[in-house]
């Protein structure tokens, strides 16, 4: 190899990026010890910008396209250098490559819960994340007020100081906009637009533009949502009185099912209705409470005895006895089975206590043997 060929491979004739990767924002060409001949090609993708440095010195800057660096294209670099000789000898430059291109899904959120005053709960605290896109619009600029020096500048060393001021910017409009909370699903379009105005001149002072910021979500600490849903649930259910007795028939149906024999049938449709009516009867008594305590209305008729049923050893009830009565026209409920009601010093045969003996006496007696 001759000195010629030698002098020719140190010279650098082709100047271009292929970026592979999502988070690069600035890549700088990798000179190294070469020289840049006159002549040599440059290649500007689309969503590319090249910059030029002389000696620190920002100089040419080259649009996306194809260029044979000559003097006529490179005015800056030419008067900074300052070549006697047909402009013809190669030259060192740092060759900066930034990338414009959107950086989309940058994610933002608030890590301590920001306090605000509502018109509706009083002072509360929230939360709310999200995310935005960004490009770079003045290569020039961003270079000098936050890359500088770098030879690979991704997202993540600015992401941090953005997302700082896009939740300052946040809560600012949030605290002015004066939105109740239960409305502000109802203005993220309206908000988002609001704190995307206020940060984008901020932005721009670093040659950054926000093109698009999206709330996600605006959340309420856990208890509150708790309560806040316990509120919402009694509003769905609106008559209590008319749930609290479904919801006991509903259950004590369900058990009944489970059983095994006509006494488990009898005594879950038993219970379910005895405790429809007790539930009924007590929703009544409070609602009869209230309106009599407010038109001087007579108090309501005392509580009916309640009765509770030994069945295979284990303790049911309590039932009226209205149900004690279909309880017995049903078969589930005999003489001999075991009773007690509040006042009784021991559990009894059903026959042994007046108020249910006289219920058996109602009971037609078997049907005779058919002919």
């Amino acid at each position: 190899m001759g000195l010629f060929d030698k002098l020719k491979g140190e010279f650098v004739d082709i100047i271009e990026w292929t970026d592979s990767s999502n988070d690069t924002m600035v890549w700088r060409f990798p000179r190294y010890q070469n020289e840049i001949k006159m002549g040599a090609k440059l290649t500007v993708r689309e969503s590319q910008v090249a910059v030029f440095v002389n000696e620190g010195k920002m100089a040419d800057e080259y649009k996306p396209g194809m260029y044979e660096l000559q003097t006529q294209n490179m005015p800056i670099m030419s008067t900074l250098r300052g070549w006697k000789y047909g402009f013809n000898s190669p030259f060192k430059a740092e060759v900066y490559f930034v990338n414009t291109k959107q950086f989309t899904n940058q994610k933002w959120g608030t890590k301590n819960p920001i306090m605000l005053r509502d018109s509706e709960f009083g002072p509360i605290r929230i939360r709310a994340f999200g995310s935005y896109a960004i490009r770079i619009v003045d290569a020039s600029k961003f270079l000098k007020e936050i890359a500088g020096t770098d030879q690979h500048f991704t997202t993540e060393e600015v992401t941090e100081q953005l997302r700082n001021l896009v939740i300052t910017r946040f809560t600012d409009a949030i605290a002015e906009s004066k939105i109740p909370v239960l409305d502000m699903a109802s203005n993220y379009d309206e908000m988002s637009k609001l704190i995307g105005d206020k940060i984008n001149p901020e932005f721009k002072e670093i040659g950054i533009e926000v093109t698009k910021l999206l709330i996600e979500n605006i959340s309420l600490p856990p208890d509150v949502e708790a309560a806040l849903d316990k509120r919402s649930s009694m509003g769905i259910i609106g008559n209590l009185n008319a749930f609290t007795q479904y919801q006991a028939a509903n259950s004590m149906e369900k058990a009944a099912e489970n059983g095994n024999s006509m006494m488990g049938a009898g005594l879950g449709m038993g219970m379910g209705m005895g405790m429809g009516n007790q539930m009924g009867n007590m929703m009544n008594q409070n609602q009869n409470n209230n309106t009599n305590q407010n038109n001087n209305n007579p108090p309501p008729p005392p509580a009916m005895t309640q009765y509770f049923v030994a069945v295979n050893g284990a303790q049911t009830g309590p039932f009226t006895e209205h149900v004690m009565a279909q309880m017995i026209q049903q078969g589930s409920l005999k003489k001999e089975s075991m009773i007690w009601k509040n006042g009784m010093a021991a559990w009894a045969a059903a026959d042994q206590v007046a108020e249910i003996a006289k219920l058996f006496t109602a009971v037609p007696p078997p049907l005779p043997p058919p002919m």
